[in-house]
């Protein structure tokens, strides 16, 4: 994982790993009855890690397409997201849309090695193009406006809105792409592929992927966790713990809306025997 990306998963500053992807981990490792050990690696090292034989999966916001499907085998998608625009109130009005951000003057964003780099070099040739590696300092140009915008997954947008309250941050409620998220593995491992597979269709089924989603994508009772990075109240560990939520589609949190769900905390994911 590359730690980086909240609400899929993140480290805090004590080297806590948080987040859906995190928590999905722990399920899968608890049915599968192994130990998860999680490795840190920039983003676009992330498939270079699983070739070399340093990680045995990458779950880490990866949206499964052709060109990644060359080098590794891909389960799922266990979560579909969308490109958004993330900018200032001042310049949301003038990109709201691809055609918008094809123009040498306008600066952007995105993180290196992702979909929303190829994204920006697909659309928007003419646009000045930054690359950093960790999705903390594209955020961080755009808060000291040396970039305009920042290209990235709706879930990332909405969460950094709410993390910086006062910088006049908006983004695009509607997606621009559709983003199959997926977990990738080594080409030839088959039965990896299979076990995996047949795992993660059953959390499907028996409903503890959807719990996972709501619990960190649709309760609104974990805001200010991401904010302090404290260790917050005991949650039962396949969860792992929640992270901020952010006000997305239709006034509701981070991700699909359901506004009548106000839950005071995360519902067990029961192990599939």
């Amino acid at each position: 994982m590359s730690g980086d990306q909240p609400p899929l998963n993140f480290l805090t500053e004590e080297g806590e790993w948080l987040g859906f992807e995190v928590a999905v981990v722990n399920v899968l490792a608890k049915n599968l009855r192994v130990r998860a050990e999680i490795v840190e690696r920039p983003f676009f090292r992330l498939l270079d890690a699983l070739a070399a034989g340093e990680v045995d999966v990458v779950m880490s916001g990866m949206t499964i397409n052709a060109r990644r499907n060359q080098r590794a085998a891909f389960i799922g998608p266990y979560f579909v997201s969308g490109k958004s625009i993330l900018a200032k109130h001042a310049a949301i009005g003038r990109l709201r849309g691809i055609a918008d951000l094809n123009r040498p003057e306008v600066r952007l964003a995105a993180l290196a090695g992702s979909t929303s780099e190829e994204f920006v070099e697909n659309v928007a040739p003419r646009a000045k193009l930054e690359r950093p590696e960790r999705l903390r300092e594209a955020i961080a140009m755009l808060l000291s406006d040396r970039v305009d915008a920042v290209i990235a997954d709706y879930q990332t947008c909405a969460l950094a809105r709410l993390q910086h309250p006062d910088a006049d941050l908006e983004h695009l409620e509607e997606t621009l792409t559709v983003e199959p998220m997926g977990i990738a593995i080594p080409p030839e491992d088959t039965l990896l592929a299979n076990l995996l597979e047949n795992y993660l269709e059953a959390l499907h089924l028996n409903g503890g992927l959807e719990k996972i989603r709501e619990f960190w994508f649709e309760d609104e009772a974990w805001i200010e966790d991401l904010e302090r990075e404290a260790s917050g109240p005991a949650l039962p560990e396949d969860m792992a713990r929640p992270s901020h939520h952010a006000t997305g589609r239709n006034g509701g949190p981070i991700g699909h809306v359901s506004p009548q769900r106000r839950a005071s905390g995360p519902t067990p994911v029961h192990v599939i025997e």
